[in-house]
């Protein structure tokens, strides 16, 4: 896969800027950086009320009005299923596959709800209509360009999560649309405990998330990534985002002494016929990796770890990383 059909991946895959690239030559030199063995302030716990409206304005100054609580909810981002799931509700339709995870629906339920025609790049706008959507929920930088299709016949909020903070936010949006204030605030309560828990337990080891398909491979960043923001208050994270065509090379990750490696395979629909670490595998400077040599190396779901980016994938997240860092 080429470097930009890379970033359009990833793109697909966690709605942010393309995180920097795993090559193995021509990067510029790794940013200094130590472990940070100071004590650092906990997520707070405490959870505003939430009031129920037919108006809310998000972080990002957007505002949404709906005539009476949404019901029928169209999802094109799987911030939009996971939002959904935590206030006890279902997509009337999606084009995620994140609700196949057993935490979630499971296959089966899952399998009832309609796909939405056209993929995460290209959803039809007929299509979405044709599901009689009171509020259709997708990307700013991928679906903005259906609202003006959409204009008249349903409500559209194009939501773009930067840290898990805008995660939250959003929740607490749809659940005051939906009038689903108790399990909106039940759900933020929950995920704030556990990053705090998270936090307190903090672990000196280095960590690092790195994503692809093939021959190109990428390092999540804080800042490009909902995910990966939530790593620098539970591990050492010293990866910083270089922007779109920034890189890191093999021989940078070598330096970092990686103790735990997360691997997220991507694909474009079906099982890839390997995963990244497979293929990684061939390379002979990745088994010099600490993490590689010792079996810490961790194949996730990247419907979890890089599409979901809400409170309940997020929690999902923190589970399995606060497990593999102890």
């Amino acid at each position: 896969m080429s470097r930009r059909m890379l970033g359009t991946v990833r793109r697909w895959a966690a709605a942010a800027v393309m995180g920097t690239l795993l090559s193995g030559c021509g990067a510029p030199a790794a940013e200094t950086g130590r472990k940070d063995d100071g004590v650092r302030p906990r997520t707070a716990v405490t959870v505003e009320p939430i009031t129920a409206a037919r108006t809310i304005t998000d972080h990002r100054k957007v505002t949404v009005s709906t005539t009476a609580p949404p019901r029928r909810v169209v999802c094109l981002v799987a911030l939009c299923d996971d939002m959904l799931a935590e206030l006890g509700m279902s997509p009337a339709a999606t084009n995620s596959a994140l609700l196949q995870h057993p935490a979630f629906l499971g296959k089966e339920a899952a399998a009832r709800i309609p796909v939405v025609p056209g993929g995460f790049l290209s959803p039809e706008a007929e299509a979405i209509l044709s599901y009689e959507p009171d509020l259709v929920i997708g990307l700013e930088d991928t679906h903005g360009k259906l609202a003006p299709a959409l204009k008249g016949a349903t409500t559209f909020w194009p939501v773009q999560p930067g840290d898990w903070r805008g995660s939250v936010g959003y929740l607490r949006d749809l659940a005051a649309l939906t009038g689903r204030t108790e399990q909106g605030e039940a759900a933020e309560r929950a995920f704030r405990q556990k990053l705090a828990r998270a936090e307190e337990a903090r672990s000196d080891r280095t960590a690092l998330i790195i994503f692809g398909s093939d021959e190109n491979f990428g390092v999540a960043t804080p800042g490009d990534d909902v995910t990966a923001g939530l790593f620098p208050g539970i591990a050492d994270y010293p990866w910083k985002s270089r922007g779109v065509d920034g890189t890191y090379s093999m021989e940078e990750i070598l330096a970092r002494d990686v103790d735990v490696l997360f691997v997220e395979t991507l694909s474009f629909g079906g099982a890839p016929d390997n995963t990244l670490s497979d293929t990684l595998a061939k390379n002979p400077l990745w088994s010099r990796i600490p993490a590689v040599r010792n079996g810490d190396v961790h194949e996730v779901d990247a419907e979890v770890w890089a599409k979901g980016r809400g409170t309940r994938s997020l929690g999902l997240v923190l589970d399995e990383a606060t497990a593999a860092l102890r």
